[in-house]
């Protein structure tokens, strides 16, 4: 998987790297990625294909709406081998496995992202107009997206992991999302992370601190 810088997005970007409304921050990223093997991209997909098959071998499970039936399809299998390795390229430290990540993956159509945004992000959509005024944020982000991957041919993944494993999820986070679009013919895929973050529970943290280093030099001056 390769990075790809595009104008468009470094916009967007910039503006959402830490947006402060004040009790909350707003953080968001978009990474574009060409589904291109390099570095060690062709030894860790090897590895999640074989975990794919080592569980499919180990499964007796034909259920249609199984794991089991999605991974029996060798383009649903480089789907999802794509998926994983843009999150490892996104967090480096973390450690994916393919048949877990699987359950996690939800396949979306735009309308509900739409939604999910509109919902969400709807003081920072407001910032950007008083910002920029013009096209409405989510209207940009449709437009640089569709620079990018061509929206019309674009499969749309969630990924909402447990919260043990989320790597969208900092600390201080209220909620946290992750998007993936992602356009076969083109070999791209474009991943979308944005989350809201307390700043209360940020200053509780800071105020905390003082007050232990204040205790710390009280203590020091007493004679016991």
């Amino acid at each position: 998987m390769k990075f790809l810088e595009y104008t468009p997005l470094d916009r967007i970007n910039d503006f959402l790297n830490d947006l402060n409304l004040g009790e909350r921050t707003i953080k968001g990223s978009l990474e574009a990625y060409s589904c291109k093997h390099t570095g060690t991209d062709k030894r860790l997909s090897l590895s999640l294909e074989n975990e794919i098959l080592d569980y499919l071998g180990k499964s007796s499970d034909t259920d249609s709406s199984s794991p089991v039936e999605f991974l029996l399809s060798r383009s649903s299998r480089k789907t999802l081998i794509y998926l994983v390795l843009t999150l490892y390229h996104m967090y480096p430290d973390y450690d994916f496995s393919a048949v877990n990540a699987h359950q996690f993956f939800i396949e979306e159509s735009w309308d509900t992202f739409k939604q999910i945004f509109d919902t969400y992000m709807l003081e920072a959509s407001k910032e950007w107009v008083e910002t920029y005024g013009g096209s409405s944020l989510l209207e940009t982000i449709y437009k640089a997206l569709d620079e990018v991957v061509k929206l019309s041919e674009c499969e749309i993944y969630s990924y909402n992991p447990d919260s043990d494993a989320d790597p969208f999820l900092e600390k201080g986070a209220i909620w946290s999302f992750g998007f993936f679009f992602y356009n076969r013919k083109l070999k791209r895929v474009v991943s979308f992370s944005f989350c809201c973050l307390s700043n209360l529970v940020a200053d509780g943290f800071v105020a905390d601190n003082l007050c232990n280093e204040e205790d710390g030099e009280i203590f020091d001056n007493m004679d016991i």
